[in-house]
């Protein structure tokens, strides 16, 4: 990567043209192809394909978490500090991307036949290496919308138009994963999981490069100069909107990912038809473009990205709770309408939270006069991974402690254990995250007063 100089722009405040917003949007749509398949299938995968015991699956979610602990900051940092004539996070998508889609393809390589400490060991190695993979491209992608803009509505769209593209293609990646499965292995599923992979890592690829060939960033750094580590913690521990924008970042993660994890067991063990899962996907797909695309109304009336991310994690969990008490099987009416509400709330949720993390860093620089972008994102990715690690691995370890058995009935604990992280529990984390979302504090007017004040001092 070369490292040059870029010119200066004077006006950062400007408008988006549309196909920049839907290349923006297609990155996520990229990501959703390799993270939200790997969060949605990939322990299952590992347990009822490569025959891998749900213990080491518990373990493996938590190892690697300290791996994302190192590696997250880092990447983040490095992002920060790249000069190309890309820009410095764009270059990024280009030549991460395809490397990150062939880590993809070998970590749904399964060996069944191959020893159990020989599968745990590929399993380790394999899902180490995607994570950074995966940190390369999402880190710089996700700080890449802040240096689009700086006008605090345009960033809303933006992320109203990843939040749409991002919802549709979970969706789509729900309803046909396990269709193209059976259709590409036939009765061999480990065969079938592996082409599957193969295409949507071509998705993820050319995704990030779309999203790469059709954006440019105007924001540019602040003069190159060298800031220790111990001094961008500071910052970011003097960024209070930062903070509980991390804090909600990581109630995200555990309660999305715990919840992603266990709907294929939901729906195999409890309700007794895995095929199910399709029909949901398929009906959550309206409100999932609905509750996106409500966000920037919503942030219109409340003048406030945190108390709008609030308002829509208190109705994702009030549906959760609703949830808990009807059956797809014995009254579909009833489930499924709680079903969309609660995909309509959180979609709008999911545009919010990521709306925040711009205007955390506008807030930092004003406050502290230390502007790093991919470090401060890199702790927001952390903290939506370590929730992550939380969920998913205190899922597979409580349904191995209570014995699960793949491919067959469960017993009354295991099941009751699925169904609690399909509504119940999630339900009421959700809560939890819109109190603490509750106390967030840049309005739109707040933030417009400390753009004026940080363009004030960089023309003087």
């Amino acid at each position: 990567m070369s490292y040059t100089a870029e010119p200066k722009q004077q006006d950062t405040n400007i408008k988006i043209p549309l196909i920049s917003k839907i290349a923006y949007g297609m990155g996520d749509v990229g990501c959703n192809f390799s993270w939200m398949f790997v969060g949605n299938f990939l322990m299952i995968f590992y347990t009822d394909v490569c025959g891998i015991s749900m213990a080491a699956v518990s373990l493996l979610m938590l190892v690697s978490r300290f791996w994302d602990a190192i590696n997250d900051p880092v990447i983040g940092s490095l992002s920060d500090r790249t000069r190309s004539r890309w820009g410095r996070y764009r270059p990024w998508l280009l030549f991460g991307a395809p490397a990150t889609a062939v880590v993809l393809v070998l970590t749904f390589w399964a060996h069944p036949t191959w020893s159990d400490s020989a599968k745990s060991l590929y399993m380790y190695i394999t899902y180490c290496v995607l994570v950074l993979g995966y940190t390369c491209v999402n880190i710089p992608y996700g700080t890449l919308c802040g240096t689009l803009t700086q006008n605090i509505e345009e960033r809303a769209k933006i992320n109203t138009s990843r939040s749409v593209c991002a919802m549709i293609a979970i969706n789509i990646i729900n309803i046909i994963t396990l269709p193209l499965i059976s259709a590409f292995g036939g009765d061999n599923a480990a065969r079938g999981y592996l082409l599957v992979t193969v295409l949507y890592g071509g998705i993820f690829t050319l995704c990030h490069w779309f999203c790469f060939a059709k954006t440019k960033e105007v924001v540019q750094p602040p003069e190159r100069k060298k800031v220790s580590l111990k001094k961008q913690l500071d910052a970011a521990l003097q960024n209070k909107p930062y903070l509980i924008a991390l804090a909600g970042q990581f109630l995200f993660g555990v309660t999305l990912y715990g919840r992603n994890a266990d709907l294929l067991y939901y729906f195999k063990y409890v309700e007794g038809n895995e095929n199910l899962f399709t029909i949901y996907s398929m009906i959550l797909i309206v409100p999932s473009i609905l509750g996106a695309a409500a966000f920037p109304f919503v942030f219109e009336k409340l003048g406030n990205k945190g108390h709008t991310a609030s308002l829509f994690a208190a109705g994702t969990g009030v549906s959760l709770i609703a949830l808990y008490f009807f059956s797809a099987v014995s009254s579909p009416i009833p489930f499924y309408t709680f079903a969309a509400l609660s995909q309509f709330f959180f979609c709008g949720f999911n545009t919010a939270i990521y709306a925040i993390v711009p205007d955390c860093v506008e807030y930092g620089e004003w406050k502290t006069g230390v502007r790093n972008d991919g470090f401060q994102y890199a702790f927001v990715s952390l903290g939506n991974k370590l929730g992550m690690a939380i969920g998913t691995s205190a899922l597979a370890g409580v349904l191995s402690a209570l014995s699960f058995a793949p491919n067959q009935v469960q017993n009354a604990a295991v099941q009751n254990a699925m169904h609690y992280a399909f509504s119940l529990l999630p339900g009421v984390l959700w809560l939890i995250t819109a109190i603490v979302l509750f106390f967030y504090r840049i309005s739109k007017r707040s933030y417009n007063q400390i753009m004026s004040e940080l363009n004030a001092k960089k023309t003087g």
